[in-house]
């Protein structure tokens, strides 16, 4: 039994496309980043942290079937973590950083069991072109970036102003599904035995 610790509806989206069977239950967990936490190490530790606590809520019965997975994504630029804003002229300060820029867009990933944690973590490069004030003014009217890390959806409206990209593009809308694969799929193979 698969079971997503995560509330994002891209997650749930990109892991049913990918044709996995699963139950969704959010994990409550802080999302701070601890002081001088390098980004890679944070969205690890949260997605853990995440899987963690969604495997606890388990009674032990099910213990042996269940494969909790975490994840946690965060935008980098200048070594600064932009996590999700927290109100329009936050998303507006993150966009005129990312505006004419490349970023890091960094996935933490964590498959919890009975017996075992694994933790990885995915990496891409984000190519934005230059923003005027009244783009970024309109597309933080839209809402959109309101619960995005970073401030921008790679597959919304922020998608007209990204020509490049290098690496997993999954893995900027929030789940490399690839890496996921990786971790799961050697596990269904030990429950199915």
């Amino acid at each position: 039994m698969i079971v997503l610790a995560s509330a994002s509806p891209r997650r749930r989206e990109l892991l049913a496309q990918a044709g996995y069977s699963f139950s969704v239950h959010p994990a409550d967990v802080p999302e701070d980043p601890l002081p001088g936490e390098e980004p890679i190490a944070y969205v690890t530790r949260l997605a853990r942290e995440k899987a963690e606590a969604v495997f606890r809520q388990y009674p032990p019965q099910d213990a042996n079937s269940l494969h909790v997975l975490g994840a946690d994504t965060t935008v980098t630029i200048d070594s600064q973590i932009l996590a999700k804003p927290e109100n329009p002229a936050d998303a507006a300060r993150m966009l005129r950083m990312l505006s004419g820029r490349s970023h890091h867009v960094i996935t933490g990933v964590a498959v919890v069991t009975r017996n075992l944690t694994q933790v990885a973590a995915e990496v891409t490069a984000v190519r934005f072109l230059s923003l005027s004030d009244e783009e970024i003014a309109s597309y933080v009217a839209s809402g959109e970036p309101m619960d995005k890390a970073g401030a921008y959806a790679i597959q919304g409206r922020a998608a007209r102003w990204i020509p490049r990209i290098e690496g997993c593009y999954f893995n900027v809308v929030g789940l490399p599904l690839a890496l996921v694969t990786a971790l799961l799929e050697p596990l269904q193979i030990e429950m199915s035995s």
